[in-house]
Order: structure tokens, then sequence, then C-alpha cells
């Protein structure tokens, strides 16, 4: 069963204040060219520019798509980060290290605050000498 958090309720609210803020940022930014798939929850589906029918519209809108595709990724991974690191402090479980149950490090959620393991772990996995 995962240990909860014992970090302080200041710190908590900060680290939530932040979170939500980059989930703000980061569904802004997904909007700007992508829209949200009806059928799957968190999913986006990165849109097909309109230039016009010209073959000089047409290399623009698949270098533009081809360019975005991965950048919707990129975002989708982030977000899905972000709610998770949300849903760890709404269930009292922020902070703590998904392998080893142990606090990670204040410094580190400050950092990178969707973080789901603590250092020593993340080295372990990556391994990291």
């Amino acid at each position: 069963m995962a240990q909860t958090t014992s970090f302080s309720k200041a710190f908590l609210d900060d680290m939530k204040n932040m979170l939500l803020t980059e989930k703000d940022r980061l569904t802004k930014e997904l909007a700007k060219f992508t829209t949200k798939n009806p059928h799957v929850e968190g999913d986006f589906e990165t849109t097909m520019p309109e230039y016009g029918s010209e073959e000089d519209d047409n290399a623009r809108e698949v270098a533009e798509y081809t360019t975005n595709k991965p950048l919707e990724l990129t975002l989708e991974k982030t977000l899905r980060d972000v709610v998770k690191a949300l849903d760890r402090i709404d269930k009292g479980q922020y902070g703590m290290c998904k392998y080893c149950g142990q606090p990670i490090e204040e410094k580190r959620l400050r950092a990178r605050p969707t973080s789901s393991s603590c250092i020593p772990c993340k080295k372990t996995i990556t391994q990291e000498a």
C-alpha cells in the first residue's frame, strides 16, 4: 500500500498551484494545433493545416503537420504526467517514490514537480552511475 505524504500543506499547495498552472499552459498550447479526441480521455489529434490547394500550399501543410505531430505527443505525455501528479496530491501520495515508497526530496520536486521516483531509484532504473 502506498505511503501517505509527510510534506507541509504550504509545500503541497505550492506544488498544486505550479502543476495547475502547467496543466493550463499545456492545454492552451495543445489547443493551438490539435483537437481533443472525443473517444479517448486526455488524447489530442494534430489537425492538418489548410493553406490552399497549390503544390506549395500542400507541401507547407505536410511540413507543418510533420512538425506538430511529435510536439503533440510530447505535450500529451507531459500533460498526463501533470494530471497524475495532481491526482497523487489529491490522494495524499504526492512526493512518494513509486518504487521504494520513500519520500522524494523537496528540491527534486521543486525542480521537476511531476517526479514520481526518488533520485536513487531513477538512477537505478536508467542505469546511471
